[in-house]
């Protein structure tokens, strides 16, 4: 069998010029996307958990754009994601919920999980509770609070060796007061995705 020849192509052969034009063109879209708002979901409880006193009507959820949250971020800010209230341990005021990572300008950043109160005595917004610790690795997908419980949706990683860009296993997961802590459980079983 014999081949014919087939003439050399300009566009096959990658040029410096090419990279440098594909790398600026990244830039351009990573800058983009890490300046443009992103909008933070928002969703409120719709009932009163079980016992709950009703809630009161000059009761406001505590504001996480008021919160130093317990994050390492170096030069970068930590940045609400999602946020949800409502009232978690039934003392008729409501709490905050808020999904947050470091605003990295690049990949995706783990995400932390915190309930938020306000102060004793009438203080500002504080971090009483982690649901999810950003060095769990995880990525917060789906997020509420429906009836006095935290629902979420976990992305995650099966071992260190799974790439970062890549989660393979998925948990749908609840946290409910109970008994003066946030307790855990999990609707149903972690998938591999």
């Amino acid at each position: 069998m014999q081949h014919s020849a087939v003439p050399d192509l300009a566009h096959t052969h990658a040029r410096p010029v090419h990279w440098i034009a594909t790398a600026a063109a990244v830039a351009g879209v990573v800058a983009l996307s890490s300046v443009l708002p992103t909008g933070a979901a928002t969703a409120a409880q719709t009932a009163a958990g079980p016992g709950a006193k009703a809630a009161r009507a000059d009761a406001a959820p505590p504001d996480p754009a008021a919160v130093a949250f317990p994050l390492e971020c170096g030069p970068v800010e930590a940045v609400v994601q999602k946020k949800a209230a409502g009232d978690l341990d039934g003392d008729g005021r409501p709490e905050t919920v808020a999904v947050v990572h470091c605003d990295a300008p690049m990949g995706t950043p783990p995400d932390g999980v915190y309930v938020l109160t306000h102060g004793a005595d009438g203080g500002g917004p504080r971090v009483v509770a982690t649901l999810v610790d950003p060095r769990e690795r995880r990525t917060v997908t789906d997020f509420a609070v429906r009836d006095g419980a935290v629902l979420a949706r976990l992305l995650g990683y099966s071992s260190a060796d799974v790439p970062s860009c890549c989660p393979d296993v998925t948990d749908d997961v609840k946290w409910r007061w109970k008994d003066g802590a946030f307790v855990r459980s999990a609707p149903s079983q972690a998938r591999t995705v």
